[in-house]
């Protein structure tokens, strides 16, 4: 079974239908986007095709580039790019097969091929029978289609799994950032040559070679004998691989098991006659160390320790939303020390203004590029245990680099208001709950995520009007007005939410005193009237409007 050639990925096309196609089939225009059983296969999915396009067609420049993106290769010329890495690409065999080790690993015992999905429950779990939610037993034999996918979702977001089982190149459970075209009916061409860079972009500034060569072991680490870390200092750094290889890196020992025979997939639910039902996996593979970069995923650097190398940034509980966007879009590096992924980067330094040139010149006939969404996606990990996937789609906003700085520090205090009114409206609503609040434990991160989720699609809107004013040469001060509306929207929601938690329960169980009480307080601290709403008071000067101005007397603004 031949990755480049087989037809394995579902992929969904314009008329609704799911059909399962080789990799060059991205290429049709007929075919809108993948459609795997799972969100992280979809994930996957994505990251493998856009890796494979970049080994096997990496653009030239930032023009070439867009001269493919308005003119794709056909199914065929696909094919025939992807053909001289074929060999790389066998998913079973004698000789190597693809993301398994080169050593057959007979000697170890076979386990059950749920050890391939992050999400089943681990031997720990098993022995405290533990497994409420994700039960085991559920997942018994795969077809060769789905055990392929989720190798590969394994090995590029392999969590800690117990002494020698190494992390990906990126960490356990890494975010992955991409970026999509806007429009619905965008092919998949489309939306994966947006997450192709010019060669110069991959090599770095050291320039080296990305030509691929499907027996290289340093772009391909399966091709070759593993680079085992059972001895200390036993590492792989980024200075002994291809730069390719971050798309291809494999920290896991493992063989699939293949057996012939009737079998249904326990994921896709398609009936196959040969399947995997067990696999062999042993620890101490690829010890990834060192200032790797993953060119789809954001990373942080301590601005304080420069020399140390950066940190992927992770999923957390909480999930992914609007104050998480200037981390994943706008580099920091100086205060933050955000790094958003090199294809965002590439995106809105390259790709972007190379497209805008093209429209001015009259290459183009329209704006390519400029609606666009970024997709944020990935495991929350608790060390080997996945809590939550989360998978969310913003906007991408683009700025030009003379307006970075002053836009970014706009978005910061514009997140950083939210934050701290969520803050002060989950210690207020816990005193309306309980007598003694600060003694209350437990998680009550649901109320922030509610006056989030409330808020997303005002500050979204925030922002496209404050990029706007600086296209318009609003200047460095804050436009007044878009500042008081993002004010209001979160008064207006906080107080609603406070409301809704607080005086939702039966009334003869409310305890209207203490509920008035925090509601007065919550009331004082948005109107930066309280000793401890400088937030509020400082923002409403930088924002240039007044607290007062507009705001409800105090008869009316009682609990209703």
């Amino acid at each position: 079974m031949n990755l480049t050639e087989r037809s394995w990925l579902p992929m969904r096309a314009k008329d609704g239908a799911s059909i399962y196609c080789s990799p060059s089939a991205l290429a049709d225009p007929s075919i809108l986007d993948l459609d795997l059983p799972r969100a992280d296969f979809q994930g996957a999915a994505y990251q493998f095709l856009i890796g494979l396009l970049q080994t096997a067609l990496p653009p030239r420049s930032h023009d070439d580039w867009l001269d493919r993106y308005l003119e794709p290769p056909t199914v065929e010329e696909l094919a025939d790019a992807f053909s001289p890495l074929a060999a790389a690409f066998e998913l079973e065999g004698d000789g190597p097969r693809f993301m398994q080790d080169l050593d057959p690993l007979e000697e170890v015992n076979s386990a059950p091929v749920t050890g391939l999905l992050i999400d089943s429950p681990g031997g720990n779990g098993l022995k405290k029978n533990i497994d409420h939610f994700i039960k085991r037993d559920r997942i018994e034999a795969l077809c060769p289609d789905c055990a392929a996918i989720a190798l590969f979702t394994m090995q590029i977001n392999a969590p800690a799994g117990g002494t020698g089982y190494r992390v990906s190149l990126r960490g356990g459970g890494p975010l992955t950032t991409l970026v999509l075209p806007e429009r619905a009916d965008a092919t998949l061409w489309q939306r994966l040559w947006l997450n192709v860079m010019p060669m110069a972009s991959v090599a770095g500034p050291s320039g080296r070679s990305v030509e691929a060569r499907p027996e290289d072991d340093t772009l391909f680490p399966w091709m070759g004998p593993t680079r085992v870390s059972d001895k200390k200092g036993a590492v792989v750094t980024p200075d002994e691989m291809h730069p390719l290889h971050p798309y291809w890196a494999m920290p896991r020992r493992f063989r699939l098991l293949f057996e012939d025979g009737s079998c249904r997939c326990d994921l896709c639910g398609r009936e196959a006659t040969r399947f995997v039902r067990d696999i062999r996996a042993k620890n101490y593979g690829a010890n990834y160390d060192g200032s790797w970069l993953h060119p789809l995923t954001p990373y942080r650097q301590d601005p304080k320790k420069p020399n140390e190398p950066p940190l992927s940034q992770k999923g957390q509980p909480g999930g992914l939303g609007y104050r998480h966007w200037s981390h994943l879009v706008l580099q920091d590096a100086k205060s933050s020390g955000a790094l958003p992924a090199a294809v965002v980067h590439d995106y809105l330094h390259g790709k972007l203004p190379t497209s805008e040139e093209a429209y001015r010149e009259g290459d183009t006939s329209q704006r390519l590029l400029n609606q666009v969404r970024l997709w944020a996606f990935g495991y929350d990990m608790d060390n080997m245990k996945p809590r939550c996937w989360y998978g969310v789609e913003m906007p991408l906003i683009a700025v030009s680099p003379k307006h970075e700085e002053i836009f970014r520090s706009w978005v910061q205090a514009f997140t950083e208001l939210a934050r701290q009114v969520a803050w002060m409206l989950r210690n207020q609503i816990k005193g309306a709950w309980f007598s003694r609040p600060a003694d209350v434990k437990g998680d009550m991160s649901s109320i922030d995520e509610q006056l989030y989720d409330a808020t997303e699609a005002a500050f979204f809107r925030s922002l496209f009007e404050l990029h706007a004013a600086l296209q318009n040469g609003q200047g460095v001060h804050m436009p007044s007005q878009v500042a008081k509306s993002w004010y209001g929207d979160l008064r207006r929601e906080s107080l609603r939410l406070f409301e809704l938690l607080t005086l939702s329960g039966p009334h003869e169980e409310l305890d209207m005193r203490r509920i008035i009480k925090a509601r007065r307080n919550l009331l004082a601290w948005l109107s930066g009237r309280s000793k401890g709403s400088k937030v509020i008071q400082q923002f409403a000067k930088e924002g240039g409007f007044s607290l007062t101005a507009g705001q409800k007397s105090k008869a009316t603004e009682g609990i209703s």
